[in-house]
Parts: C-alpha cells; structure tokens; sequence
C-alpha cells in the first residue's frame, strides 16, 4: 500500500512540475528584451507609462515585453531638450536597443537595432538606413554604398558599422551578427554644425592657434557602486578593463553617444559611462 501510495505520489509531483515548467518556459519564451540609454540622463516611458529611467534594460526574464509594438518616449531630466519618441517591436528572445544623444534641434543623434529571424540555416543579414538616407556606409572601415543598405551573408562576428554624409557628424556603431537573424539599423544622423557654419569654423581655429590648447579632462562623479568602471569599447557589455574613483580627474581624447573616451594615468585608453562623468572646466 505505501509503496502504491508513492508511486501515485510520484506522478502527481511529475505533473504539477511539467506544468509549472511548460507554463513558465511558454510564457517567457515568448517576450523579448529591451535596452534604452540616452545622453543626458532621461526618463522612459512605454505606452505612455513611466517604466524608469536612462540606463535602463528589461533584460531579466521578470522585466521582459511581451513580443509585439511598443511607443517609447524618451524624456531628457536636463538640457530643454524635446522628448523623443519611437516605435519599436519586440521580438521573442531577441534584445532591442534604443539609444538617444539629445542637442539642439537637428543636433540631435541616436539609433536603433532590432533582430528579426529569418531561418536558422542562414547567414547573418545587415539592414541599415539612416535619416537622412543617402549615408555613406562603412562596413569594418569597408566603403559598402549607401543607406539604405541590406547585406546579405554577412559574417557571424563583432563588427564596426560607421556613417557618414556631408554636413553631418560621422556616427559609429558597435554590433554583433548572428545567423538566422537580420539585425536592423536605423540611425539617425546629427547635423554637424561646424560643416554647417565653416565661416565660423576657421575663425574659432584662427583664435584658438594663437593660444595653447589646453588638455580636456573630465571628472568622475558619485556612483551608486563608488567606483566606476572602464570598458574597452563604448558599450556596457565591452569588456571592463579598469576602474576609476568619484573625485579622480581624466584625460579626455573623444566623445561617443553616452561616453568618454578617455586616458588613465597609467596611459591606458578606454570608455567611460558619460551618466557618471562630466567635463571639466
């Protein structure tokens, strides 16, 4: 009789656990993740509700979309500048990144990069546009014509996707391919207003020739952590390859969408969060 009693009590728990994971692996397996950074540091709204603010990533199985259309508005906290706002599509098991860097106006920059499955037995595709098209597209500093621009059998591998148009800042974008799936670019370009206003341009560089120029830095601020990494690239999944302190003062070499290329004291060269840094004067 006990050992009927535990046979039965066996498969009761076999059914409720085949349950529980059918209904759990059916429900997650069929939302997708979402990614939103901007400069400066913004609040973000979906469909209209308040979900958090710049950083900010759905990415854990509890916090992800349900696979479908979604408006996110991104509001910036400082600067004046007008909220901006897209309509992305989440797909099953797939990351989206939304990423903004506010100015005034047409000075404006940012991008977007979705994943759509094609088959599983396909290579990697590469579709890219740009507003306003017409951009000239380097594929791993390859010139690959115009935006917008769909390349077919790309390789599976990391790849270094840079624009480029007449009055415009050149924008780069670090990506990653993977086969079965097309992963999809829309950038929106910055007007550069040097290009724009070059009258002004070689009057600013006439003035600044007479005096020495002076090194740019930039200071580390506050962290939730109190300390702040630094990463190889200009990405939050870049390989972390130091850290900096709150107060420690930087070299700056060049600005990115969100980030600080800068140089340490010991002379190594990498990226920092531009959320946690500031120029200094």
């Amino acid at each position: 009789m006990k050992k009927l009693f535990a046979v039965l009590l066996l498969f009761i728990l076999i059914g409720v656990g085949s349950a529980w994971y059918f209904l759990y692996f059916k429900k997650n397996v069929e939302k997708g993740a979402l990614q939103v950074t901007a400069f400066p540091k913004s609040k973000v709204y979906i469909n209209g509700e308040l979900v958090g603010e710049t950083p900010l990533c759905r990415c854990e199985a509890k916090d992800m979309l349900s696979a479908g259309e979604y408006k996110v508005k991104i509001v910036p906290q400082e600067g004046g500048f007008a909220p901006f706002e897209e309509k992305v599509t989440i797909v099953r098991s797939v990351l989206t990144v939304l990423d903004r860097a506010f100015g005034q106006g047409a000075e404006s920059q940012g991008h977007t990069i979705t994943l759509r499955p094609i088959s599983d037995n396909k290579n990697p595709e590469l579709f890219i546009t740009s507003f306003p098209q017409g951009a000239e597209v380097l594929i791993d500093k390859n010139v690959s014509g115009k935006t917008p621009r769909l390349l077919e059998n790309i390789t599976e591998s990391d790849h270094e996707v840079v624009l480029r148009r007449k009055g415009y800042k050149e924008k780069t974008i670090r990506i990653r391919t993977v086969p079965g799936y097309q992963l999809s670019i829309i950038a929106y370009m910055g007007i550069d207003t040097l290009a724009a206003f070059p009258i002004a341009s070689v009057a600013a560089e006439a003035t600044s020739s007479a005096k020495p120029t002076p090194v740019a830095q930039v200071e580390v601020l506050d962290t939730p952590t109190g300390y702040l990494n630094v990463r190889k690239n200009a990405s939050t999944t870049s390989k972390k390859i130091g850290t900096v302190t709150p107060s420690d003062i930087l070299e700056l070499l060049s600005e990115e969408e969100g980030w600080f290329h800068v140089k340490l004291p010991d002379g190594t060269e990498g990226f920092v969060s531009a959320q946690y840094a500031k120029k200094k004067e």
